[in-house]
C-alpha cells in the first residue's frame, strides 16, 4: 500500500501502567471495505502490540478464529516486522468494537470478518503495525546511546548497535512510548529477510484446545443468566397456528415462554430465520425439558416442497424449450454441434442441498441494557452482528461490546447472525443476561443450505479428438435468494461462475442458468456454488477422456495449453503445475491393479490453484480411500503447518460431504435431524493421511479453501469410476454407487 497523507493515518502509542509500549496503526481508508461492503466510512487498526517491561510481547489477534488458524498467522505478520522473538510472544484474541473518532467511524481493529482463509488479506497493514513498533524501539535506543538510528538493527527482541551492544525491547518500552510517530510508514522487510513468516509455527492455543481448556462460545457465562432454547417452525415461512405451554411452565426452573416472530415472507434473512417459541430457564436441562412439553401446531406455507419435486422441476427445465438466463456465450456452440464429423457427448449430474453440520452448534451469550450490549459468541461477521444488535436494541454501536471466543468449526454457518438476533430479542424481553443454546437437531433443520441443482453438460469433439464446443446448463435454486449481501447481483451469482474452467479455453462455450423455486434458506458451504460446478465439470472431463480414448491428465493439460495469465486470478501455468504435481505424487502413469483405481481433478478460484488425486477400491459395501494427494498453489505460505492442516481439513470435509451427506425435503420440511441420518465420514472411512504438497507462489497469501473443496469431490468420483467402471452422477456418492453396482 502506498502511503497517502490524505487518508489521515496516525499512530497511536502509549505506556501502560507496567511500563509497556502500546502500539496501534489506525487507518482511515476510502471506498468499500473488503468482505463487509460499503458500510463504514473508515477502516481502523489499533492496539495490536504491547511490550511489557520484562520483554514479553503481547500481540492482539484481530481475526475471528473458527479453526482456520488466523489467531496464529495474523500475529506472525506483526511479529515478523517487529523482529520479535516468537518464543516470547503471547497472543490475545481481540474483541470487536465499533468506534467514533475525529478521523471517522468504523471497526476499531479493521475487518475482523472470517470467511475461508481471508484473514491474511491484512498482509500489509498488520506488517506496518509491527514495523512502526520496531521503528520506535530503534529510535529509543538511538537516543539512549547517542547513535544514528540508521546504524542500528534489530533481532529477536533486541536492538543491536554496530559495536555489538544490545538493548532488550523491554528495557526500551517505556521511553519508546513517549516518542512521536514517524511521518511515513517504515519500509517493510524484503521476503528474503523473513525469520517468522514462512516458518512452521504451532497453533498458539493448541495446548489449551487439546487439553480441553479453551473457552468456546458455548462455554461462556454471564452472572444471573438464563438459558434459552427455541422450538422453531420446521416449515420455511411457516407460522404459529396454536400453542399450549401450560405443561412447559410447570417444569421446575422454567421462567418464561416467549413467542418469536419469523421473517416476513420474501424479506431478506437479515435477522430471524424462522418463527419460534423460546423457553427460558435456570439451566439447560430445564429449558430443554420445558421445550419438550410444549404443544405446538405449526402452519406450513402452501408449497409443501419435496426433493423429488425439485429434481423433477429441474429436469423439466433442462428438457424443455424454455430459454434459461444466458450467463456466457462465446462463439457459436449450436453451430459447432452441427458441424459434420463432430461427436456430441452429454451427461447430467445432480447435487443435493448440504448443511454446514457445525461441530459447535450456534449459540450466544448476551446482556442487553438500555445503554450497553455485551455479546459473547463465536462469529464470522462481528461487524454485521454489531449492526444487527444496534438495529434491534437501539444501543449505539460504540456501546456494543462483542467478545470473540474460538468457534468450534462451522464451514461458514456463522456468516449469518440469525442466532444473534434471537438472543438479543430474548434478552431484551427477559431483562436479564441470557445464554441461547442450539441443539444438533436445531442446527441441521434450520440452516442456510448449499443449494441443490442439476447440471447438464454437453461437449462437441472433432475427429482429431479436440474439444470444439462446451455447454453447461444448470437448473438450480438460486444462491442469492433473500440474501441482502447479494442484492443486485444476477440470479446465477453464487451458483454458476462464468469465468470458471474451462471458460476461455474453448472457442465455442455456452453457459446458462435455469431457476428452480424453493423456500429453503441457502448459503455457502465449503466451496459454495463453485464446488458444485467443478464437480460436474471435472467428472465430465473424465467422461470425455474415456469416450475419446484419451488420458484424463493429458486432456486437461492440452486444454490449459501454454502457461499464460488468461484473466486475473487464473494462470493456466499455475493450474497445470498443481495438476502435474498431483499426478506425479499419485504415480499416475502406473495404474494400480487388484481392483484399485486412480482419479484426479483440479480447480482454480480466487487466485488459488488446487488439484487432488485419489487411489480407492470398493470392498463389499465399503469404499476404501488408500491414498489422498493434494497439491496447492495459493501465494505465499505464512505458516506451513497451518496450510497443511487447512488443506487436510478441507479435503476431508469435502470427502465427507461427497460420500454420505444430503439434505432432503418432504412435505415442505427438512427430513434430516442428526448425524444418524446426516452422517459424517468415520475415521475408518478416511484416508490415513492427506499428502499435501505446496507451491509457494511468492505473492500475498490467498484463500484456497474453495479451490480445495472444488477439486476433491470430483477426483474421488473419478477414482471410484476407475476402480468400478461405475459412473456416479448423483450425490451422495456411496448410496448411489451401491445402487448402481
Amino acid at each position: 500500500m502506498i502511503f497517502d497523507p490524505s487518508r489521515r493515518r496516525f499512530l497511536v502509542t502509549g505506556a501502560s501502567a507496567a511500563g509497556a509500549l502500546l502500539v496501534g496503526w489506525r487507518v482511515q481508508a476510502q471506498g468499500e471495505l473488503p468482505y463487509l461492503g460499503a458500510r463504514f466510512a473508515a477502516q481502523q487498526l489499533t492496539d495490536f502490540v504491547s511490550i511489557e517491561a520484562d520483554g514479553r510481547v503481547v500481540i492482539g489477534a484481530r481475526g475471528c478464529e473458527v479453526g482456520q488458524g488466523v489467531k496464529t498467522e495474523l500475529p506472525m505478520l506483526i511479529a515478523e516486522e517487529l523482529d520479535a522473538d516468537w518464543n516470547r510472544v503471547h497472543v490475545e484474541q481481540l474483541s470487536y468494537n465499533y468506534i467514533e473518532t475525529d478521523s471517522g467511524s468504523g471497526d476499531r481493529y479493521g475487518d475482523q470478518g472470517a470467511g475461508g482463509d481471508t484473514g491474511p488479506a491484512a498482509w500489509t497493514l498488520l506488517r506496518q503495525a509491527g514495523a512502526i513498533a520496531r521503528w520506535l524501539l530503534v529510535q529509543a535506543a538511538a537516543q539512549k546511546w547517542g547513535l544514528d538510528a540508521a546504524t542500528l538493527r534489530t533481532e529477536a527482541g533486541f536492538v543491536i548497535a554496530a559495536d555489538g551492544r544490545k538493548l532488550a525491547y523491554g528495557a526500551l518500552a517505556a521511553s519508546a512510548a513517549t516518542l512521536d510517530a514517524p511521518a511515513n510508514p517504515p519500509t517493510l522487510k524484503d521476503p528474503s529477510q523473513f525469520r517468522i513468516i514462512g516458518k512452521p509455527m504451532r497453533t498458539v492455543d493448541a495446548r489449551e484446545v487439546v487439553l480441553g481448556r479453551t473457552e468456546y462460545g458455548i462455554d461462556s457465562y454471564l452472572g444471573n443468566a438464563l438459558v434459552a432454547v427455541i422450538a422453531r417452525c420446521p416449515y420455511p415461512d411457516g407460522t404459529l397456528e396454536s400453542l399450549d405451554d401450560a405443561q412447559a411452565r410447570q417444569v421446575p426452573g422454567v421462567r418464561r415462554v416467549i413467542a418469536l416472530p419469523g421473517p416476513k415472507p420474501d424479506a431478506p434473512f437479515d435477522g430471524m430465520l424462522a418463527a419460534g417459541i423460546a423457553v427460558l430457564a435456570d439451566d439447560t436441562w430445564a429449558a430443554l425439558h420445558g421445550r419438550g412439553k410444549l404443544k405446538i401446531t405449526w402452519k406450513p406455507s402452501d408449497k409443501g416442497e419435496s426433493s423429488a419435486a425439485l429434481e423433477a422441476a429441474a429436469n423439466a427445465l433442462l428438457d424443455g424449450d424454455t430459454a434459461g438466463i444466458v450467463v456466457r456465450n462465446n462463439g457459436d456452440f449450436a453451430k459447432a454441434r452441427k458441424t459434420p464429423r463432430t461427436t456430441a457427448i452429454s451427461a447430467r449430474y445432480r447435487l443435493p442441498f448440504l448443511a454446514h453440520a457445525t461441530l459447535e452448534p450456534p449459540n450466544a451469550t448476551i446482556e442487553v441494557t438500555p445503554d450497553k450490549v455485551v455479546l459473547i459468541a463465536g462469529l464470522h461477521d462481528p461487524a454485521g452482528a454489531s449492526q444487527l444488535l444496534h438495529a434491534i436494541t437501539g444501543v449505539p454501536r460504540e456501546a456494543i461490546d462483542i467478545r470473540l471466543p474460538r468457534a468450534g468449526g462451522d464451514m461458514g454457518r456463522r456468516l449469518h447472525n440469525d442466532y444473534v438476533a434471537e438472543a438479543a430479542l430474548l434478552a431484551q424481553d427477559a431483562g436479564r443476561p441470557l445464554k441461547l443454546i442450539w441443539t444438533r437437531d436445531d442446527d441441521l433443520q434450520h440452516d442456510f443450505y448449499r443449494p441443490f441443482g442439476v447440471h447438464e453438460l454437453t461437449a462437441t469433439i472433432d475427429r482429431k479428438k479436440k474439444l470444439t464446443g462446451w455447454s453447461h446448463r444448470i437448473a438450480a435454486v438460486p444462491r442469492n435468494w433473500r440474501d441482502s449481501r447479494l442484492a443486485g447481483r444476477p440470479v446465477f451469482a453464487g451458483s454458476l461462475d462464468e469465468d470458471a474452467f474451462p471458460a476461455g479455453l474453448i472457442s465455442n462455450l455456452s453457459l446458462a442458468f435455469y431457476t428452480v423455486a424453493c423456500d429453503l434458506p441457502r448459503g455457502d458451504g465449503r466451496g459454495g456454488g463453485q464446488a458444485a460446478q467443478a464437480f460436474a465439470t471435472q467428472c465430465f472431463l473424465d467422461e470425455i477422456a474415456l469416450a475419446t480414448h484419451q488420458d484424463p491428465v493429458r486432456l486437461r493439460m492440452d486444454m490449459l495449453g501454454a502457461p499464460r495469465l488468461l484473466r486475473p486470478g487464473f494462470d493456466t501455468g499455475r493450474l497445470a503445475g498443481v495438476l502435474r504435481i498431483a499426478a506425479g505424487k499419485i504415480d499416475w502413469q502406473h495404474k494400480p491393479v487388484n481392483g484399485h483405481g486412480l482419479g484426479i481433478a483440479c480447480h482454480a478460484s480466487h487466485g488459488a490453484y488446487a488439484a487432488h488425486a485419489f487411489e480407492v477400491s470398493v470392498q463389499g459395501n465399503d469404499l476404501i480411500v488408500h491414498r489422498a494427494v493434494c497439491a496447492i498453489d495459493a501465494g505465499r505460505t505464512l505458516n506451513p503447518l497451518n496450510r497443511e492442516a487447512l488443506a487436510t481439513m478441507a479435503t476431508l470435509d469435502a470427502l465427507s460431504a461427497t460420500l454420505h451427506q444430503a439434505i432432503t425435503l418432504k412435505n415442505g420440511r427438512v427430513e434430516q435431524s442428526n448425524f444418524d441420518d446426516y452422517p459424517l465420514m468415520r475415521m475408518r472411512q478416511a484416508p490415513q493421511t492427506v499428502e499435501v504438497h505446496t507451491v509457494d507462489g511468492g505473492t500475498e497469501s490467498v484463500d484456497f479453501a474453495t479451490a480445495i473443496a472444488s477439486s476433491a469431490a470430483p477426483a474421488l468420483a473419478n477414482a471410484v469410476f476407475a476402480a468400478t467402471t461405475v459412473r456416479v452422477r448423483k450425490l451422495p456418492l456411496v448410496p448411489e454407487l451401491l445402487r448402481l453396482l
